[in-house]
């Protein structure tokens, strides 16, 4: 069945060319909750910007629900929580506006310093008064950034532009990369009291709420103005105009309020305060760039691959490029454990083996996880509920790095322990030939392989005498079944042996039970990787 994607409002053509190949495209309105509800019973996904409420009652209407994708950076309106509850991934499109909020930081500290906004208001109005509206340059002044995240250090390389002197506060960035930028860090009582200009570029969370107010206004360099284009309650409005009204704060530059959307403010009352109706993320290129990127992150999700702007996934965040072709091989050797064990394991290892570990690997535990669960729980196992899937069923999944490799340029290795005393371990390792990827079982326990990761895979386990492989190749061929590969491992002859097959068709549990009991196999062992490939 076709995965059904649920357009709730509109979006960029070019997002939509994305899905319109691989996915059933439909649209509802999303303001309206009844056609939002009955579009949500058969869709695999839901594309939504900000008017649309993705809460717990629309997830519940949804039993095929995998991604909730926020065309934008807010995720005000979906309920996360609920979301995560029902391992429903919620990405959205972090950087897509960060040139843009940048930008309108930058045009309202223009336009407050030279009063741009009432002297075009004047000139309208039939006034010519050049001496009325005489503003400040920037040049040579200090422009305090409160907060250096992505827009705050953007905003910062452009100011620098400007010849100013620039600071920050900000206690999670470590001076190093703050002096990389061209910026002191400083505390946030010497920002206030240094700086000629201040921007703010932080989150709204319980802490920064009200980071500046009545107290810190009441410090601030006489004749500062100050700039909040990134989310409203961070300066407390009431105080803000107070200051202004004492001449304290020279003019400030607001894009956000405590309450959107207003058409009411204290801060509206001043001729040398600019006031826009939070445009930060409002361009054309913005938009553009958050329906591309939700819509590319949908797609990944719909095929089960681990998405970067998943936001209540545990090792959500970049993955960095040289891990990334690790990911798949991880959830492979996850799903060959488990077939291999027979059953869930008590306690389970990641070891993540080479240079690769000089890289944040995390993710690859997750991937692991998904794996080992994906074939034996009823629920959709996904990178959002693994970890979960795992807590419930009292299975303890560790990771643990290695910087030495081996024969292998990086490893991956699942072992674990099961409830009857049991140890399995199961290798792999990614190989690049002429610029392609492979995927590679390189061992099984004890037992030395080079099995392609992909395709239906079988083991059995035997001791090792003549015949086994004719009668193992007959048996599959009177049922129908091609063997692509096979491999026999052994560390000695007469003794235990591993035999590995690739073949290219399913196996059920008799025709698998057959073989064992034609070779003298205690049981046989199947890993289905064909959705990995």
């Amino acid at each position: 069945m076709t995965p059904v994607v649920l357009i709730a409002e509109e979006l960029a053509p070019a997002a939509l060319d994305v899905l319109a190949d691989d996915f059933d495209v439909r649209h509802v309105d999303g303001t309206d909750r009844t056609a939002l509800l009955a579009g949500l019973a058969e869709a695999d996904a839901i594309i939504v910007r900000s008017a649309t409420r993705v809460d717990a009652e629309a997830v519940a209407a949804a039993p095929r629900l995998r991604v909730v994708a926020r065309a934008g950076v807010g995720l005000d309106n979906v309920d996360v929580p609920a979301a995560t509850a029902r391992g429903v991934m919620v990405v959205n499109a972090p950087t897509s506006n960060i040139v843009s909020a940048a930008e309108q930081a930058i045009a309202l500290l223009l336009a407050v310093a030279r009063n741009t906004a009432s002297a075009s208001a004047a000139l309208k109005q039939g006034e010519w008064k050049r001496a009325r509206y005489t503003g400040v340059e920037v040049q040579g002044k200090t422009v305090g950034v409160v907060g250096l995240g992505r827009i705050g250090v953007l905003f910062a390389q452009r100011m620098a532009a400007f010849g100013t002197r620039l600071i920050a506060y900000d206690p999670y960035i470590q001076p190093a990369r703050a002096a990389q930028l061209g910026v002191r860090l400083v505390g946030l009582d010497e920002l206030l009291r240094e700086s000629d200009f201040i921007s703010v570029h932080l989150p709204r969370t319980p802490e920064t709420l009200g980071l500046i107010g009545e107290k810190e206004l009441a410090t601030v360099k006489p004749g500062v103005r100050i700039i909040n284009a990134a989310r409203g309650g961070l300066i407390d409005e009431r105080a803000l105009a107070d200051a202004l009204a004492e001449g304290r704060v020279a003019g400030a530059g607001i894009d956000v309020f405590v309450t959107e959307p207003t058409t009411s403010s204290p801060l509206f009352a001043f001729d040398n305060v600019v006031v826009t109706p939070h445009l930060g993320a409002s361009t054309a290129e913005a938009q553009d760039k958050a329906g591309l990127s939700v819509a590319r992150s949908v797609k990944l999700a719909l095929r089960g691959e681990f998405v970067p702007d998943a936001v209540n996934v545990q090792a959500g965040g970049v993955v960095d490029e040289d891990v990334r072709p690790l990911l798949a091989l991880a959830e492979r050797l996850g799903k060959v454990f488990t077939a291999v064990a027979g059953g869930v394991a008590a306690s389970v290892t990641v070891e993540v083996r080479g240079e690769i570990v000089s890289h944040d690997v995390t993710v690859l535990k997750l991937a692991a996880t998904k794996g080992l669960f994906t074939s034996v729980v009823e629920e959709q196992v996904t990178y959002v509920n693994a970890p979960q899937v795992a807590a419930d069923r009292g299975v303890e999944v560790e990771l643990t790095v290695v910087r030495e490799a081996s024969d292998h340029h990086n490893l991956v290795t699942v072992r674990g322990a099961l409830p009857d005393g049991r140890r399995v371990t199961v290798t792999g390792a990614v190989h690049t030939t002429g610029g392609r990827e492979s995927r590679k079982l390189t061992q099984v326990d004890e037992f030395d392989l080079e099995l392609d990761a992909g395709g239906v895979l079988l083991f059995f386990r035997y001791a090792d005498r003549p015949g086994v492989v004719g009668a193992i190749g007959s048996i599959l061929g009177e049922a129908g079944v091609n063997i692509a590969a096979m491999q026999v491992a052994r560390r000695e002859a007469g003794g235990e042996a591993l035999m590995a097959l690739r073949v290219d068709s399913s196996v059920d549990a008799e025709l698998l039970s057959t073989v064992a009991t034609a070779i003298g196999s205690a049981r046989g062992s199947i890993a289905d990787l064909r959705d990995e490939d």
